[in-house]
């Protein structure tokens, strides 16, 4: 079951769900999603140091890419066929019950920019910033500004809570995250 408006303002003011900084409803709150903001850092991979990604090699996945912060007011421009990972202004917590999905918005990707390549649920338990998965399937550069309305959650409710909640599984690799942090794949192994 998809949370609605209604219930997304009760599960906030209950402090169910929490969202930090405290959302502006009449500007995020839809009807049965919440928009949340583009933060200011963007990793970016640097295509020209290593031949090809080895997803099992931990110097690998971190060397092939570079934190860029864009100060506010700044764009950030995204170039066509390019992928950068990107965090969102708020950082969000989930109950053992619930799980949100990102989802894009209608406005940017009629422009060609998609939020998610694969990584659209995050479990119960969570908390942390949104990473995004950022790409321009266009065929122009597009302009993306630190406060802008990227991306929005949706919630559902699970049949009962979790066994394992996300921050309770020894291995949740991105617990807590607050920048966008390369794979962890290589822990895998």
């Amino acid at each position: 079951m998809v949370l609605s408006d209604r219930d997304i303002k009760k599960y906030l003011q209950s402090g169910k769900i929490r969202i930090i900084p405290d959302p502006d409803l009449s500007e995020q709150l839809g009807s049965c999603s919440i928009d949340l903001k583009l933060g200011n850092s963007f990793r970016i991979f640097e295509h020209s140091k290593y031949p090809f990604i080895d997803p099992f090699d931990p110097k690998n996945t971190d060397g092939v890419t570079k934190l860029v912060e864009v100060r506010n007011k700044e764009p950030f421009i995204l170039h066509p066929n390019d992928f950068v990972l990107a965090t969102t202004v708020e950082s969000f917590e989930l109950p053992g019950d619930l799980l949100a999905r990102l989802e894009g918005r209608s406005s940017l990707g009629r422009l060609g920019i998609v939020v998610h390549s694969t990584a659209s649920i995050f479990e119960p338990g969570w908390k942390g910033k949104v990473v995004m998965e950022l790409g321009n399937l266009g065929r122009m550069p597009i302009a993306l500004y630190p406060g802008m309305r990227i991306c929005a959650l949706t919630f559902e409710k699970l049949t009962s809570s979790v066994d394992v909640p996300y921050d309770k599984k020894k291995g949740a690799k991105y617990i807590n995250q607050s920048s966008p942090e390369p794979s962890k794949m290589s822990r895998e192994k």
